[in-house]
């Protein structure tokens, strides 16, 4: 099988569109969490599996994408002249400026892409042009996770501090606790992934991602053949920390909620680890990966909460040892053992048929 992530990747998808038939609302609620946090986790296919560049801070982006929406959501059930109840109990008597734009929803929405695009942009152009990367790139995104989170927290008046931003009740008029807002927004999540698998695919697949993967695995010769390679990782970067972004706006929407707890190194060191264990050179292994971790953390969770820091952990060490490629690459094996199976039972003889003798004829 050439390329084991299409066949995950379909199969995925195919559950997505038969989960609203089967599913009960809290399970279909965690099936639309995955899914968005599977848009991140393709980002990082692209940024670590292809350009070779692991980022530790995935999170600042998925929290960015996520209070820029929030933003706008809190404002919606605002009247005229009122701010969020967190404000007037830190003592604030107006809403702070860099507020007010994304009371406009397309501003928010396109905000949602944008900035997290933007500082992504700046911060990478400014790192990758002094030829940082390797293990002091990943050190650096870990710290400024470290640093978003603590000034999320620190910032309590305007930012809801711990408890982040919560208690949403519209979006664009519609009314968030609907049953039919809830499953519009499902597939519309579903829709989110199914475009940006497709996009990603097709650039890990153009003359960029061929230029990408040449610095992964090589960068002096690039430099040798007249690349600059830091355009590329620019823009790799970039372009996951703008999918990071919408992951964090959808999974905002599904869980009702978006604060520091979800942005900071430990959420970002686990945005990693489920790529890892599908495989981080796999589009559809990053998918399977992110929902079988999240599944499995919700499930583990629920029944034992201290537990599943240490199953995490174990996970991944597993995988590493013996699944470096992540889970994605068993299934060529499950494919060569089923072709096996069956040419087995194809070649196998069958049972000899007797011909009935004629009446008169003599016993053979």
């Amino acid at each position: 099988m050439r390329d084991p992530g299409k066949f995950a990747a379909a199969g995925l998808f195919a559950c997505a569109l038969a989960a609203p038939w089967i599913l009960p609302p809290y399970e279909l609620n965690v099936l639309a969490r995955c899914s968005a946090l599977a848009i991140l986790a393709l980002g990082l296919v692209l940024l670590w599996g292809e350009a070779g560049i692991l980022s530790l801070g995935q999170g600042v982006f998925f929290g960015l994408g996520g209070y820029v929406l929030a933003m706008n959501l809190k404002q919606a059930a605002l009247g005229p002249g009122e701010i969020p109840d967190f404000m007037v109990w830190s003592g604030l008597d107006a809403l702070p400026a860099w507020w007010r734009p994304f009371a406009n929803p397309a501003i928010a929405l396109a905000g949602v892409v944008l900035v997290p695009a933007a500082i992504a942009a700046a911060y990478s152009w400014l790192v990758f042009r002094r030829r940082v990367g390797g293990v002091y790139f990943a050190l650096i995104t870990q710290a400024l996770a470290l640093a978003f989170a603590t000034l999320l927290i620190s910032k309590q008046p305007y930012t809801g501090g711990f408890n982040g931003l919560t208690d949403f009740h519209t979006l664009l008029g519609f009314d968030l606790g609907a049953d039919k807002t809830v499953l519009v927004l499902y597939w519309i999540t579903i829709i989110v992934l199914a475009l940006a698998y497709f996009g990603v695919r097709a650039l890990m697949r153009s003359r960029y991602g061929t230029l990408l993967r040449a610095t992964r695995d090589g960068e002096n010769r690039v430099r040798y053949l007249g690349y600059d390679p830091s355009p590329y990782r620019v823009v790799a970067f970039t372009v996951a920390a703008a999918l990071a972004g919408v992951a964090g706006a959808l999974f905002t929407l599904h869980s009702g909620v978006v604060s520091p707890a979800l942005v900071g190194v430990v959420p970002s060191i686990e945005m990693v680890v489920w790529v890892a264990v599908g495989g981080r050179n796999s589009l559809g292994g990053a998918i399977a990966g992110t929902v079988l971790v999240n599944f499995a953390k919700d499930k583990v969770s629920s029944a034992l909460p201290e537990l599943w820091p240490y199953a995490l952990g174990a996970l991944f060490v597993l995988v590493v040892l013996l699944l470096p490629q992540g889970l994605v690459s068993l299934v060529p094996k499950w494919a060569r053992r089923g072709g096996h199976a069956m040419r087995n039972a194809v070649a196998a003889p069958g049972p000899a048929v007797t011909q009935p003798a004629k009446p008169g004829s003599a016993p053979p």
